[in-house]
This record gives structure tokens, C-alpha cells and sequence, in this order.
């Protein structure tokens, strides 16, 4: 079993549930708190050891290539200004040389065509795939866990109120293994009241290369776009596919409410920052 060494990160989106503030600045670089959400991304599949990341991007997004190359001008900036701790941290930051690749999806054809737009980047072995709208602390570290236990393909999934699968990608669970099981079936937003369960297809996976094969003939799917859920259900028919429940709380930067709460939480976590925004929220509360 080949060990996941890359991570293919879908950037080409247009971001219009955040217009104007996405006109001309990609919504995966919108900030929570002080990093891009992008940045938290990243950094958990490099917590999980992930080793080269592929973005797939479309236009007017140079920006995040930017941001994850060396910026000579503000480095030599904060060296003379003495910002020793601002510096060292965009040094940790920064992948080593080789690291991260980037390729164009040239039309807006949805997920499974980004995914394929990866295909020769990857090549014949299997591979991650983050959404980068989904903060997820720690769900790629978990799923590298799962998949060393199961191997195949796995998808990482959370619980939602029944009143809303009619929103997500749905799964069918078979053969129950505690945190994980096995997948007996794929359906992208499940008409109200007939979803197969309450677990929701969450933005993390581990697919196997065959992938490719079947998205390059893939039919258009729901909305006129290629749906990766629509090649996943194809491969299921000769590949094992299991689902892998995540211990934690996934923001979902893509919605203003997640883009919010994550903003809050992460806030409330820091140690500069966290206390006098508690006291802010409760007296704004209180008003």
C-alpha cells in the first residue's frame, strides 16, 4: 500500500457568495483572524506529512503563488526593522523548493474536472484532496490513520440535522468499524426526506489514481458540472470506499456564518487576542 504523499487543493473557484470582497482578491486568501484560510489548509496536511502540494488554479489567482514563495522585499524589511518573530514565522511557513505545484483549470467545470486538471502532477498513485474552504484542525492526520487501518479510497464525514442533507453529498454506511466503515453508497444533495443517512461528504479525501480515468469521460452531473461525487460512485463499483467519522469541528469558510465562526473561534483561542475579544462579545451581548 503506497503511503499519501500529495495533496491536490481545488483553488480555481470564483468565490461569488463574497462579492465585492472577492473581485479581486481569491476568497482562500480571505483571512481568519491574521492567516488565510488557505493557510490553515495547508498546514494541516503538513502536520499529516503530507509532501507536495498541488494547486489547482484559475485566473486572477497569482496571489496565493505568491504567497507561498519567498518575498525578498518584506523579508529584508522586517530584518532591518528587528520584527525577528514576524520573520521566523513566514520562513516556517514557507514550503521547501519543489513543494507545491500549480495548474490551470481553465473553465469553472466544477470539483471532479479541478481533481483531473491534477491528474498528470499525480500520477499513478493515490493521493489526498482538501477542499480549501473547509477548515478541518487535525481531519488529514486522522484520515492518514484510517486509510494505514483500511487502505482503498476514504472519505472524511460529519453529522448534520436530517432538514439538511438536501445541501451535502451524502453516504450510505455498510459494515460499521467504530470510526470508520464501509461506504455502501454515494448520493450528491438527496431530494428532502430520501438521504441515506445523516453523514455528510465533509471536503476530505484519499483517492486511489484510477480516478482520472473515469473523471476524463465523466458526464456532466448536478448544476452542468463534472461531479468527483459522480466518478467516486463509478469507482466504488471496483474499489473498496470507506467513510471515516472526524473528531472534531470542520468551519466552513465557504458560507459567511462558517467564515464568521471560524473567525470567532480561532480569536477566542489566542492568547493575545482571545480574552479582550471574550469581554467584547459579552458586552456587545449584553447591548
Amino acid at each position: 500500500m503506497k503511503r499519501i504523499r500529495k495533496a491536490v487543493l481545488p483553488v480555481a473557484g470564483l468565490g461569488t457568495r463574497f462579492l465585492p470582497a472577492t473581485k479581486a482578491m481569491p476568497k482562500e486568501m480571505l483571512t481568519v483572524v491574521d492567516r488565510p484560510v488557505l493557510q490553515y489548509v495547508v498546514d494541516e496536511a503538513k502536520e499529516a506529512g503530507i509532501e507536495h502540494f498541488i494547486f489547482v488554479t484559475g485566473r486572477n489567482k497569482a496571489v496565493i503563488e505568491d504567497h507561498f514563495d519567498i518575498a525578498y522585499e518584506l523579508n529584508d524589511t522586517l530584518a532591518k526593522r528587528g520584527k525577528t518573530k514576524e520573520l521566523e514565522q513566514l520562513k516556517a511557513e514557507l514550503p521547501a523548493a519543489g513543494q507545491t505545484s500549480f495548474t490551470r483549470q481553465q473553465e469553472p467545470l466544477g470539483l471532479g474536472h479541478a481533481v483531473w486538471c491534477a491528474r498528470e502532477i499525480v500520477g499513478d498513485e493515490p493521493f489526498a484532496v482538501l477542499l480549501p474552504d473547509m477548515i478541518s484542525r487535525g481531519c488529514m492526520g486522522q484520515m492518514l490513520e484510517a486509510y494505514a487501518r483500511h487502505g482503498g479510497n476514504l472519505i472524511a464525514v460529519e453529522e448534520v440535522p436530517e432538514d439538511q442533507t438536501h445541501q451535502y453529498g451524502i453516504v450510505a454506511v455498510g459494515e460499521d468499524f467504530g470510526n470508520t466503515f464501509e461506504i455502501k453508497g454515494m448520493v450528491e444533495k438527496p431530494k428532502a426526506g430520501t438521504a441515506p443517512s445523516n453523514l455528510i461528504i465533509s471536503g476530505r479525501y484519499i483517492l486511489q489514481p484510477e480516478i482520472f480515468k473515469i473523471l476524463e469521460t465523466q458526464e456532466r452531473g448536478a448544476g452542468g458540472e463534472i461531479q468527483l461525487t459522480d466518478a467516486m460512485k463509478t469507482l466504488s463499483q471496483s474499489q473498496s470506499f470507506f467513510g471515516m467519522r472526524y473528531r472534531g469541528r470542520t468551519y466552513d469558510t465557504g458560507s459567511k456564518i462558517g467564515f464568521l465562526m471560524a473567525n470567532v473561534a480561532y480569536g477566542l483561542e489566542r492568547g493575545d487576542l482571545g480574552p479582550q475579544l471574550r469581554a467584547e462579545i459579552e458586552a456587545m451581548l449584553k447591548g
